[in-house]
C-alpha cells in the first residue's frame, strides 16, 4: 500500500496514473469486504468479521468445517497455499458450487466472493464436516 501511495505522489508526471492505481486498489478491497460480509451473513456468521484480517480467514475455515488449527498452517509458506486451495474448494462446496467455481475463487477471489455473497447461492453447511 505504501508503494502505491508513493507512486501516486510522484512529481514526474506519474501522479495521475498512480492515483488511478490507488483508486482501483481501494475499490477492489471495498468490493471484497462487501462480498465477504454478505457471504458471512449467508453462512450465519457476523458480517463485520470480514473486516478483521486474521479473523476473516478463521471464519472462512469455520464456514467450511475445517479445524481452527488450520489457521496456524496458513503461516507456513508453501503449506499455506495448499491449505487455502483446499479451503476454497470446501467453500465452493459449502455453497453448492463445483470445482470450476472453486478455481474461480482461487484465481479471481474478489469477483467470485461477490458472486457467492450477492448471488443466489445458499449456504448448505460445512463441506468438510
Amino acid at each position: 500500500m505504501i508503494e502505491l501511495l508513493s507512486l501516486a505522489q510522484s512529481s514526474n508526471g506519474g501522479g495521475i496514473g498512480g492515483m488511478v492505481v490507488v483508486v482501483i486498489y481501494l475499490a477492489i478491497i471495498v468490493l471484497m469486504i462487501a462480498g465477504m460480509w454478505k457471504m458471512f451473513t449467508k453462512a450465519g456468521q457476523a458480517g463485520f468479521l470480514a473486516i478483521i484480517p486474521i479473523v476473516n480467514a478463521y471464519i472462512i475455515l469455520k464456514i467450511v468445517g475445517r479445524p481452527w488449527w488450520w489457521l496456524i498452517l496458513m503461516l507456513i509458506p508453501i503449506v499455506s497455499l495448499i491449505v487455502w486451495i483446499i479451503a476454497m474448494l470446501d467453500l465452493a462446496k459449502s455453497f453448492g458450487k463445483g470445482v470450476g467455481f472453486a478455481v474461480g475463487l482461487i484465481l479471481l477471489g474478489p469477483i467470485f466472493v461477490c458472486i457467492l455473497g450477492f448471488g443466489s447461492a445458499q449456504y448448505q453447511g460445512p463441506a468438510a464436516a
